[in-house]
This record gives C-alpha cells, structure tokens and sequence, in this order.
C-alpha cells in the first residue's frame, strides 16, 4: 500500500499536467501565490519530455513590451532559484552577440536595437571588430555590423526544473511522477476533475502543459490545442582547447545558426528553412528522455554554414547531433490563458523553442491569471483564444509548422506571409478578387485582399514597399470616386431575447437603449475598466442586436459574451458570421452609386443610423458608418447574394480596395483599432474615447473607470505625422522628446491623402503635458525621424487636397 503522503489526493484546486518547465513553473508559482494544494501529474519524470534536451538560451527581447518583461521576470527569477532553494540551476549571464552579413539584416538588428531601448533592456551597436573581440572564434570576413545584447544568458534546463519544484514543494504543492492523466471530467462545459490509474481527483482548474502531446490531451476535455510536433537539431562537439572561458551567443541568423560554447565545446543549433514535421503519435507516449535519429543529410547544409562561420570546427571532433522534437503552433507564438471551450482549463503550451527563457514568466502570469480571473499584462497575442478550428486540423498543422520553425530567425519584413496552410477560410467574392489579382494576407483563417493589381510575388522591404503606388491608387478610389472594401470576415454576433438590451447595457460602456435602427460604437471592458472589445452594435429590433467585432476577436468575444450571462436572462447568443457577407462602398461618388442601384433612400440616411432596403431582389442591411473617413454606407446582405451585389455596385464603377488602403485612411483619421492600438492594458480614456461611456449605466469596468478618471490619465494614444515623406514607420518604434523616451508608435502606414507618413502612438504624459503640436522624435532602426503630434484627425476632408500618387 502507497503511504499516505504518496497518495493522489482526492480533491485539488489545480491540478497542473506536465513535468517540463512550463508545469513546474506553473506549479512553483502557484505555491507562492498561496495555492498550497495544487498537484502536478507527470506521466514519466520531470523534464523527460522537451525539457531536458533544450538548448535552454534565455534571450530578454521579444517583439512587446509585456513578452519581454516575462522574460526579464525569468531572468530574474533564474538568478535568485539557487539562493532560496539550494538547488543551482546552471544560470550564466553571458550575453548574446547578433550580427548582421547583409543590409536589411542589419536594419532588422538595429530595430531590435532601438526596441531594447524602449523596453528598457540592453543594447548596443559595436563594430565589426569590437564583435571579433567578444567572439575571437568566428569568421568575420562577411559582417556588417553587430548587436550587442549583455543581459542574455543560459540556464541548465534540468536544474532549473528541480529548483522549481523543490520550492513548490516547500510552499505545500505535491507533485507525482509516473501518473499519467487518462480522462479529464467536465461538468457543463467547466472542468472538474481527472482521471488516472492511481485514482480520481476533483479540481477547480486544470493547466495543461503536456509540450508535444498537447493537442491529444486537450481532446480530453473537448479542448482545441493547435500544436505540432517538428525536428529541432543542435550539434555538440568534444572539448576545443581554443574555448577560453564562456562565451556570448552568437547569433548568426543569416546563417539561420545559435553558436556558442557548451562544456569545453561547441554547441551548435539551427532553425533551417526546410524543417520537417514529425506526427506526436509516432513519436509515442512513453518517449521519455529521447531522442530522434540523427540525421547528418538534413543537418549538412547548416553545418556548412557553421564551418563558414567558425573555421575551427572542421578540425573538432563531434560528440552527437541531437534531434529533439519540440512543439510549434501555426503562427509561431504560444498559447497561454484559459481555453475557449472549457471554464477552468488553461493551456501553457506550443512554446515554438522559447520554453525556457518564457518559462519563468510565462508561470508567474498563468498563475495569477488563475488566482486572480486575469493576468498581470495585456497578454492578447498568446490567448489561445485566438485561432480558428481550421487550424486545429492535423493536415493543416503538418504543413504549417515546418514553415513557422523555418522563419524563427528570418528577417521580420513588413508585408510577410506564411505561404502554407493557405485559403482554408474563403469569403464569397474570393474569386473575384482573385479575377483581379489581390494580393491576399490571412486573418484568423480567412483569406483577405491586401491590395490588388498584383501580377508577381513583391520583393519585401523595409523601405517603401513594391505595393506602395497601387495601395496609394485604391486611397485615390475610395476619396475621389468610390470603393469597395470586403469586410465580410469581420465577426457577427447576434443577441436576441427580451433580456438583450438589459444584457447589453451590462457588458457594453455605450447606451443600447436607443430605438431600432441605430448603430452605436462602444466597448466591452473588464473589472478593471480596460479594455476586452471595441464593436459596433446594431440594433435590429427590439430584441435583437448585431454585434460587429474585429476578424481577430469573434472568438474572444464569444466567450466573453457566453461567460457573463446569467442563468435566468432570457436571450439567445449566436455567431451569424458565415450566415452574412459585408461590403464597405466608400467614397464621393457613393451617392450618385446609390441612385444608380435603385437604393436612393440610403442618401437620407443619417451617420450612425441603419437601414433594411430590397436592392434589386437583394435583402441589404446598411448602416451609414465610416472605418476610412469617407462618406458611405456598409452593406450586409445573405452571402450567397452578396457576389450580385458587388456586381451592381461594380458595374457603377466603384471599385476593390484592400486592406493596406484601408488601414491607412483609419490611421490618417485616427480610428483605433483593438490588437494593435487598444489592449487589456488600456482604458477609453487613455484612448481619447470617452464619448463611448456612457457614464449613468451600470456596466462592467465603470467603477474602476471612474477611480481611472479621477486619479488622471498617465498616458494618450495621439497621432504623430512625419516631417520626412520618405520615413516607413511600421509601429513598435521609440518615441522620444528631448531625447527622452516617452512612448511607441503602436499602428502606422503612409498616410496618401495627406501626403506624409503617420503613426498612432502611446505616449506617457503628465496632466500638465501639452500633446498637440509636440515636436517629437521616432526611432526607426536607430535612425531619428522628426514628427509632429496631433491629438484628434490628421486628414480632415473639408480641408486636404489629396496629390496624386505619382506626386507622392
């Protein structure tokens, strides 16, 4: 008989599944935040999976402000494991070395450069020959120019687990090894427990953290877990007399290569272009601290690169080339949060080879997000949440995650594509916008036209891109004559029921209580007064509203819904986003375009008010509303009509405009947009949008908003317009003033009807700061731009000639 301290309990709060670092760091971070009963469950022993073959690099800078404090955080915490627990964890602070062999990698190393500066991480430029010095070893015939990161470093992944869980254990949290979970238990769609051949244990919440075997195990609890297994090779080599000390790691990403020195040798890793996925099944459930089959053909052209690089290495003998699989998820981020299907059950995988370095971090954050119903930062870009079904497909993912591993170290061009697992999602007009050569970028599955007239695959730059004319002549369109914008992907979301308004009135800042036939522009908010949607709501009826949501968030905000209503109301939640198409006719022209089609009473149509019209036969829902500062009406209509309604508008000579043309005219004006503009971490005040409170209503966030206005905003998105028409700020760059930096640039594009470039950027102020017409500066690849920033519009239609593009 097992001794009772060994046994399985029959009732925990959380029960963590995984013995990597994501778990044990789940479960350490538990125990500090006082959760003393939580369990972890390991089907083999801790760190048997991934883990204990990671390479385990620990680089700060990430691409957000909060991804980079998550791994500061386990900078952090790495370096002070062994004082509190008495178990080293192998921390070294060694610093990374990036360099650049040709121009527009050195300008992608210098925008992480100045991005290290925002965050406050450190960085700097050095010479080619100040790179020599702090890496003697390596060829540096072709470097142009380097990166010196001093903060970056490398942990023992194996130690580092077992400081982790013998401080969860000192905080009270078991853990037991050898028990595999073989079923999870969910009560209408909440979890509540899970099943393993040593017994059953009743939960609160469960954190999946099962690396590579992630999605079967979801499948338990009815989860969506888009990961997928792909090979990951490192070489070790024996001892190298000519290694002096520990040194930096080098990153030679050109070369697709991490080199750096491992136990008197050389380690050398690589992310190549032509990486290979390998089915989770046929890896099996009992690989435990396993390996893949060496495979020197696949690895020979990086190591060809390496002999280029460093020279030494055709004289060292090899110790082994290791192929670890790893976990990748179709979009190269990973997934952290509570699922979409089940209330209780938090996913912490698809670490796309981060784990380690994340892996502090990304502990603390599930933790408190459990504890506390949020986490601590905007973490929006890692909600599982996030994707669709079609990617949870094994096909799909097969063909996507060699890619997603292959890009780990490409150069981040504006414009950049995945190019497999394409058109799983296809709006209705898809082959008329291939008839006219759209350039497609996909959004939450669906394939959207970015702009047309494309005849060849565009050369990407960071300079002004290949698309730059024809994305100006679609502005052109949409502000001299008319366009039409395919918003069909945007979500659709019907609420209907007696109790829809007083339901609304809870979730939404803006007053729902207006007759039928209105549009209202609001927010969702959470307790804390920030933000968790920004829509348009129509009201069809009474008792039934449309709610329209970013392409992006129609999951999130299912959830969101779904999740806050009460068990007696009495209304009825449903995603009618395939049921409708939508067209944006925008423009001058758009009036006479009306008359033409037989849809004259759209011109009596007031701003912010709807209207059900027959069009020649077609049922059109259209609302007169603007995303691009041009007059115009959206237009919703069945999808199967929807390829006769852009026929008819067509045929009166408006034309396709993209998404590019579109993003830059909402800029120009200023309309924020959630994910890039507005997140969790920001409130309508902050975002100058205090018009959508509606400050007599009850809703959700309204007390913590109101503590928010009366303590006073520290911070405003603004708009900066450039002084120079050649800068390509693409967003996430400094914004200094006095040389001081005071914010980012969060969204930004050429803006054609006014003929400069403009940005939307979050700046830190004081009350007494005075924003519009501040002299500013951007830093764009650590070159400075000069800017002038506004507080409202930069383009006002009354007063903007719009040039040409050929004058542009």
């Amino acid at each position: 008989m097992p001794s009772k301290t060994n046994a399985l309990p029959t009732h925990a709060s959380v029960v963590v599944i995984g013995g990597g670092i994501m778990g044990c760091s789940v479960l350490y971070h538990l125990a500090k935040e006082k959760v003393t009963d939580a369990i972890l469950l390991e089907r083999n022993q801790l760190t048997s999976g991934t883990t204990w073959h990671s390479a385990a690099q620990v680089r700060a800078l990430r691409s957000t402000q909060n991804l980079t404090d998550l791994i500061r955080y386990s900078i952090d915490l790495y370096s002070r494991l062994e004082a509190e627990t008495g178990q080293v964890t192998g921390w070294m602070n060694t610093g990374s070395l990036s360099i650049a062999t040709n121009q527009d990698r050195l300008i992608h190393i210098k925008r992480q450069e100045a991005l290290a500066h925002l965050f406050g991480v450190q960085a700097q430029s050095i010479s080619v020959g100040e790179a020599k010095e702090r890496w003697p070893l390596m060829n540096a015939d072709d470097v142009i120019g380097a990166v010196w990161s001093p903060e970056d470093g490398r942990v023992g992944p194996s130690d580092l687990c077992a400081a982790l869980a013998k401080g969860a254990r000192a905080g009270g949290a078991r853990i037991f090894e050898n028990t595999g979970v073989t079923g999870i238990l969910t009560e209408k769609n909440k979890v509540a427990g899970v099943e393993t051949a040593k017994g059953t244990v009743r939960c609160d919440a469960i954190v999946l953290s099962t690396g590579l075997w992630s999605r079967k195990a979801g499948a338990m609890a009815g989860v969506a877990v888009p990961t997928w297994s792909c090979e990951h090779f490192y070489l070790l080599t024996k001892e190298v007399p000519e290694i002096k000390g520990s040194l930096p790691t080098l990153s030679d990403h050109d070369s697709h290569l991490y080199i750096r020195d491992e136990t008197g040798g050389f380690l050398v890793g690589c992310f190549e272009p032509h990486a290979r996925a390998i089915d989770p099944d046929k890896i099996g459930e009992n690989f435990s601290f396993g390996l893949l089959k060496e495979d020197w053909e696949h690895f020979e052209p990086m190591s060809l690169n390496a002999l280029h690089r460093v020279p030494l290495l055709e004289t060292v003998e090899v110790k082994k080339l290791l192929n670890g699989p790893e976990a990748f998820t179709p979009d190269g981020s990973f997934m952290l949060g509570e699922s979409a299907e089940t209330k209780g059950f938090y996913l912490c995988c698809g670490l796309n080879s981060i784990g380690i370095a994340i892996g502090g971090g990304a502990g603390m954050a599930l933790a408190k997000e459990i504890v506390n119903g949020h986490p601590p930062m905007d973490l929006s870009e890692l909600n599982p949440k996030r994707y669709p079904d079609c990617f949870n497909s094994a096909n799909t993912l097969a063909e996507r995650v060699p890619e997603i591993l292959g890009k780990h170290y490409e150069i981040a061009y504006p414009g950049r594509q995945n190019k497999t697992a394409r058109n799983l999602r296809l709006t209705p007009l898809h082959e008329q916008w291939t008839s006219r050569n759209a350039r497609f970028g996909q959004y939450f599955g669906w394939e959207r036209p970015v702009f047309f007239n494309c005849l060849e695959e565009p050369r990407l730059t960071f300079g002004r891109p290949e698309w730059f004319e024809q994305v100006g002549r679609e502005v052109e369109q949409a502000h001299k004559k008319a366009a039409i914008f395919d918003q069909s992907t945007f979500g659709k979301i019907d609420v209907q029921g007696p109790d829809a308004e007083a339901f609304l009135n809870r979730l939404c800042t803006n007053n729902l209580s207006r007759s039928a036939g209105r549009a209202v522009y609001t927010a969702m908010l959470n307790e804390r007064g920030t933000y968790e949607s920004d829509l348009t709501v129509l009201r069809l009826t009474n008792e039934h509203y449309r709610l329209l949501v970013g392409t992006n968030r129609i999951r999130q905000d299912l959830v969101w819904l779904e999740r806050h209503r009460k068990e007696k109301e009495r209304f009825a939640i449903k995603n009618a986003t395939e049921e409708f198409a939508m067209l944006a006719l925008m423009g001058p022209e758009t009036a006479r375009i009306a008359n033409e089609v037989g849809a004259s009473q759209l011109n009596d149509l007031g701003y912010f008010r709807s209207l059900a019209i027959s069009v020649n036969g077609i049922d059109v829902y259209a609302t007169r509303l603007s995303y691009v500062g041009e007059a115009g009406w959206e237009l919703m209509c069945p999808r199967e009509d929807v390829q006769a309604l852009y026929r008819m508008l067509n045929d009166a000579n408006a034309q396709p405009a993209g998404l590019y043309a579109q993003s830059s005219m909402r800029i120009e004006k200023r309309y924020l947009a959630i994910g890039h503009d507005l997140d969790t971490d920001l409130t309508p005040l902050e975002a100058g949008l205090e018009f959508v409170v509606h400050w007599k209503s009850d809703f959700i966030g309204r007390d913590a908003l109101q503590r928010r206005k009366e303590k006073g905003i520290d911070s405003s998105l603004v708009l900066i317009v450039f002084n120079d028409r050649h800068a390509v700020p693409l967003g996430n760059e400094p914004v200094t003033v006095q040389g001081e930096i005071i914010g980012q640039t969060t969204s930004a594009a050429f803006g054609y009807r006014i003929g400069q470039p403009v940005a939307v950027a979050q700046l830190n102020r004081d009350q007494t700061m005075q924003l519009e017409g501040l002299e500013a500066e951007v830093n764009i690849a650590m070159e400075t731009f000069k800017g002038v920033v506004h507080t409202k519009s930069a383009f006002d239609p009354e007063g903007r000639v719009m040039r040409s593009v050929s004058q542009i």
